[in-house]
């Protein structure tokens, strides 16, 4: 009698551990490991590429249930196109404007996934005050504990395609390229 008895508060309590496994795992995405880097062609001559130096932001990650949210927030002024004279012209209001708009901000509240793997991310990007509809597609992505500090990390290649103009970016086009080409390695550890 006891046994059956035990049967229904077992299952009870697996009922209501299994939500806890499945929750969110919350990260930091590390600046010191996240680049955001774009490409644009410069007067038919080359791809120009450009880089941020400061990112911070969150993800959220629940494999189980196969959700996810990113939230990445990049310095603007902290371009770096290699050389002080063409950073200084890019911050300026023709490109980036970073007295007036300091922040590119990417949000997604949806991760694609395939099986436990998250292979895009659906969101909206943030620039010039300007809010499109953007996804990453997501071509590598692991996690794993650290090898030098054993903390859980998360990492990730992204890339996206997108027009500047939609974002009022539109100083020298077609000379210098419309079409961007966005590549970001994120790296992430474990709250």
């Amino acid at each position: 009698m006891k046994p059956r008895t035990a049967a229904p508060l077992l299952l009870a309590l697996a009922a209501v551990a299994a939500p806890a496994l499945a929750a969110p795992v919350g990260y930091t995405v590390d600046p010191n490991h996240t680049f955001p880097v774009f490409e644009v062609d410069h007067l038919g001559f080359s791809t120009q590429r450009g880089r941020f130096n400061k990112t911070s932001g969150r993800i959220t990650l629940d494999a189980a249930a196969r959700q996810g949210t990113v939230e990445v927030t990049i310095d603007a002024a902290s371009i770096d196109m290699g050389f002080a004279k063409w950073n200084d012209n890019m911050r300026g209001e023709n490109y980036f404007n970073t007295a007036e708009h300091p922040t590119v901000v990417y949000k997604a509240d949806r991760l694609v996934f395939d099986g436990e793997r998250p292979v895009a991310a659906e969101g909206s990007l943030t620039m010039l005050g300007v809010t499109r509809p953007v996804t990453l597609t997501i071509n590598r992505f692991r996690c794993a504990p650290h090898p030098l500090n054993k903390r859980e990390t998360c990492g990730a290649d992204a890339v996206a395609t997108l027009k500047r103009s939609e974002f009022g970016m539109t100083k020298y086009i077609p000379s210098v390229g419309d079409e961007v080409r966005l590549l970001i390695a994120v790296e992430a550890y474990r709250d």
